[in-house]
């Protein structure tokens, strides 16, 4: 039976796999849906860095597994393969990119507008509430950004700090042309987070990748386009 672990993003938790997880299930997959470390109760990890946390993956991986990574999921998804590839099957890299944009300032500036709502006094709930509907797009299933807000209302506070900081350290472009297993790159039209053009880019550094572009998709995708995003990722697996 394959198995497919699902890994959220900066603002997630397992419950943001929940249009996916009875889906794959009903079809004969292993569905893990995974919360990283810090998020939904788990211990967390010091330092809180992307080998840590693939660390922390890799030890719940008992057999090659299919990674199925939204935005920073996407991101763990690549370290853990370029660091246990003996644990990964194949790839699915979705509304995500293989390194955060350089420049200090950038991310000052980043950490700044993610994380200065909190220091002002704002819950994250207070925070999901206004972000999450700027993530959707235009063809977006109604639920999903609903699904979105609650999601990460009910990340705790000094886990999106952490995670926040932990995006801008991420840069796998020199491991791209090394990745050996299947892979799949999905993206959204109207993702501002991870612009398309991004991940198409990343698909032609990785051999034999697939790119798929979903329309009127935003960077919630999973949840933005469930239907569509599970037909697609089905699709690939069934190739395998």
């Amino acid at each position: 039976m394959t198995t497919l672990f699902f890994l959220h993003g900066v603002g997630g938790g397992r419950a943001a796999w929940d249009r996916q997880v009875p889906y794959f299930s009903e079809r004969g997959y292993r569905c893990v849906a995974w919360d990283q470390p810090g998020y939904g109760g788990t211990e967390t990890v010091e330092p809180y860095t992307f080998e840590k946390v693939a660390e922390a993956l890799a030890r719940q991986i008992d057999e090659p597994a299919v990674l199925v990574g939204h935005s920073m999921g996407g991101m763990v998804a690549q370290e853990t393969c370029a660091r246990f590839p003996d644990r990964v099957r194949a790839l699915v890299l979705s509304f995500t990119s293989p390194a955060f944009p350089a420049g200090s300032d950038f991310a000052r500036q980043f950490v700044a507008a993610r994380t200065g709502p909190l220091d002002q006094g704002k819950s994250m709930a207070d925070i999901a509430a206004a972000l999450m509907p700027t993530m959707r797009g235009t063809k977006s299933d109604p639920a999903g950004v609903e699904l979105a807000r609650r999601t990460m209302a009910a990340v705790p506070p000094d886990t999106y700090r952490k995670a926040v900081h932990l995006l801008t350290t991420f840069d796998r472009r020199e491991s791209l042309p090394k990745v050996r297993v299947p892979t799949l790159i999905v993206a959204g039209s109207d993702d501002q987070v991870a612009p398309p053009a991004v991940l198409e880019k990343m698909s032609k550094r990785i051999p034999g990748a697939r790119y798929v572009l979903l329309e009127g998709c935003g960077h919630l995708g999973p949840m933005d386009q469930p239907e569509v995003f599970n037909d697609v990722v089905h699709s690939f697996l069934k190739s395998l």
